[in-house]
């Protein structure tokens, strides 16, 4: 049976329709999911990520650990509240999970990673402390529920939906962090636009809720939320990611950091990628999906998502494809048995509700 979160019950009672996602009863919609997307291009919409899991580092190690652990380095987290993205990497390079790391404090990080690797995750990480005993403890928060507050007006409708929110939070830049109450609020997310990531006790999570929807925060599913975050060109575990794709290939390789001479994980199997991530938005008629074939003067590549994007009113896609492919070149995309064009643009092909690839299309 798949596991509830601590608003399964106001999702059931809103109309939504309900999916298993990575082993949680989800929202895919509340009614329709193209609303719920222009609602958060266009204002504010929330939605319900408590499935995702919220994982603390504690000790005097948990710096140290980390920047053997994680791809990208906890070091330039100068102060408390600052996040960063970043990959955890195998042997091979291959991405094991990608995550937002918070700082803390000096023997304290918290990280968010994602719910269909939640587990795998865990386990890696305590075998990574085990084999160079770090002094960290590794603590999973089942007690939190998320919710991402996200679009131009989210801020400021998440402020006069809750008291005493904007004193703590309207300080934050982007990417960066703050504890309120027992909450921490964080302004990050996974569509493209301004917004908070909410992380709070779950017996609160309902009230929450309910004053967000009364401050005129629309309610969105997994749906939206999916063509949201491919328009922000934002890689998806399981599609763009997985064991055996670097993060060098899916676009990611700023999420590397290789400067110093630091010892992470993977570190001596990453090399120059011959494959790259690119975004590729239909010019003939037809829809774009994941795990269609794309036919390039280079050489054959692959679709990793797909979908029409509400934004733009065109089929756009995720593709990995021979390095040498260049933005503004033209592809051939397999669908249905029949050869698609699509230009190649660079990700992401929206960003705070514009679009960012006209001038490819012209």
């Amino acid at each position: 049976m798949a596991e509830q979160t601590a608003l399964n019950a106001v999702h059931r009672e809103a109309g939504a329709k309900l999916v298993d996602f990575a082993g949680w009863e989800m929202p895919l919609h509340y009614g329709s999911q193209i609303e719920e997307h222009h609602a958060v291009r266009r204002g504010a919409g929330m939605f319900d990520v408590s499935h995702m899991r919220v994982v603390e580092i504690l000790g005097a190690g948990a710096r140290d650990f980390l920047r053997h652990a994680l791809a990208n380095d906890v070091a330039k987290l100068d102060r408390a509240g600052r996040a960063l993205y970043s990959c955890m990497l195998n042997e091979r390079g291959g991405v094991v999970d990608d995550l937002i790391a918070y700082f803390v404090a000096d023997d304290a990080y918290r990280l968010v990673v994602n719910a269909g690797t939640a587990d795998k995750d865990l386990a890696w990480l305590g075998g990574v402390a085990k084999r160079r005993s770090f002094d960290v403890d590794i603590v999973p928060r089942r007690d939190l529920a998320l919710i991402a507050v996200q679009g131009p007006d989210a801020r400021g409708r998440a402020w006069s939906a809750i008291s005493g929110l904007e004193a703590a939070t309207a300080g934050l830049r982007r990417f960066e962090g703050a504890f309120f109450r027992d909450w921490f609020v964080a302004r990050t997310g996974y569509t493209g636009e301004d917004g908070f990531e909410i992380m709070l006790p779950a017996p609160l999570a309902v009230r929450t809720w309910g004053q967000l929807a009364a401050a005129d925060v629309r309610p969105c599913g997994l749906g939206a939320r999916d063509t949201l975050r491919l328009e922000a060109g934002m890689a998806l575990y399981g599609q763009e990611l997985d064991e055996d794709t670097s993060p060098l290939e899916a676009g990611l390789a700023w999420t590397v950091d290789a400067k110093s001479d630091r010892d992470f994980v993977g570190r001596a199997a990453l090399d120059s990628a011959q494959r790259t991530l690119v975004g590729l938005v239909a010019v003939d008629q037809g829809v774009l999906r994941g795990h269609q074939a794309v036919r390039t003067a280079h050489g054959d590549g692959t679709t990793t998502s797909g979908s029409f994007a509400p934004t733009l009113n065109r089929s756009i896609a995720l593709a990995r494809v021979p390095a040498a492919v260049a933005a503004g070149d033209t592809v051939e995309v397999e669908v249905r048995g029949k050869g698609l064009r699509a230009r190649v643009v660079p990700p992401p092909f929206v960003r705070d509700g514009k679009s960012l690839v006209d001038r490819f299309l012209s």
